[in-house]
């Protein structure tokens, strides 16, 4: 496969007819130019310009890469999620357009509410706390994360975006203490031998497949957060597309109260969660 060293137009022309969708190639075009991902405007006002020789090549290096189905984020080493520019590579999960529902359902939760402490739970890259705790800067957010890794990259995150998110090592609830006026999960929920699997290889597996149905580690999450909520505290979990049903179930036979769920843009059932009342 070659980029050839002509325009921005025959580049983006070359990786269209290898396959590629025109907005990575735009991404991984302006990526290869030292340009950022908003920069796409600029790429049609100088669609007749040369390619340098070296960027050419740098282009056609990204796009065998994702051509191969590596995720154009960890090419560019960087993800727009909720107003904010995430730094992430192949130790966390790519931010989904998907998961801001759960952001904005928590944002609208904690509406009115001061001083409150927020947990989020399998914090990967820091996407949803960090959302959160720009959203709401007086809020005290905490994040964990079994995976040391992720949490070297949620840390960095927190660090260039100058915000206090309080990062720790920690399997789901376990140790996180208690008082929490929120809990919100982007949690693993895809079932271990779903035939879309394959093609997320290159993003960790223990950030997506859990169990057979996919619903096993938000039982757990489910069954402990009551210890760690305070009344009228609410858990918001994030889930798969076919899921609300099931999670709904989970959150009443628990014990929770009001248990809804949340659509996405696409007006798929994305996020359920439930109000937890200490007296019933």
């Amino acid at each position: 496969m070659t980029v050839e060293a002509g325009t921005i137009a025959q580049a983006l022309s070359a990786a269209a007819a290898l396959g590629a969708s025109r907005l990575d190639a735009q991404l991984l075009l302006l990526h290869a130019l030292g340009r950022g991902g908003d920069e796409r405007a600029w790429l049609l006002a100088h669609d007749s310009d040369p390619l340098a020789p070296e960027a050419a090549a740098a282009f056609e290096r990204h796009l065998v890469r994702r051509l191969a189905g590596e995720p154009v984020a960890y090419l560019t080493g960087e993800k727009e999620f909720h107003g904010l520019s995430l730094q992430v590579d192949a130790r966390v999960l790519v931010p989904r357009p998907d998961t801001e529902t759960l952001v904005d359902w928590a944002i609208e939760r904690l509406a009115g509410l001061h001083e409150v402490r927020v947990i989020d739970l399998g914090t990967g890259s820091g996407a949803i706390a960090l959302a959160l705790q720009k959203a709401r800067p007086d809020l005290q957010i905490h994040a964990v994360d079994a995976s040391q890794d992720a949490l070297e990259v949620a840390r960095a995150n927190a660090e260039r975006l100058g915000l206090p998110v309080r990062f720790a090592h920690g399997d789901w609830l376990e140790g996180a203490g208690t008082g929490y006026g929120l809990i919100v999960s982007n949690p693993p929920y895809i079932p271990t031998q779903d035939p879309h699997l394959p093609a997320l290889a290159h993003e960790p597996l223990a950030a997506l497949a859990a169990g057979a149905d996919g619903l096993d580690d938000i039982r757990r999450i489910i069954e402990a957060a009551p210890a760690h909520l305070d009344d009228d505290g609410w858990l918001l979990l994030e889930h798969g597309h076919d899921q609300a049903v099931q999670v709904r179930g989970l959150l009443a036979a628990r014990g929770f109260a009001q248990v809804q769920s949340r659509k996405d843009l696409a007006g798929i059932e994305r996020c359920s969660g439930g109000l937890w009342r200490a007296v019933k």
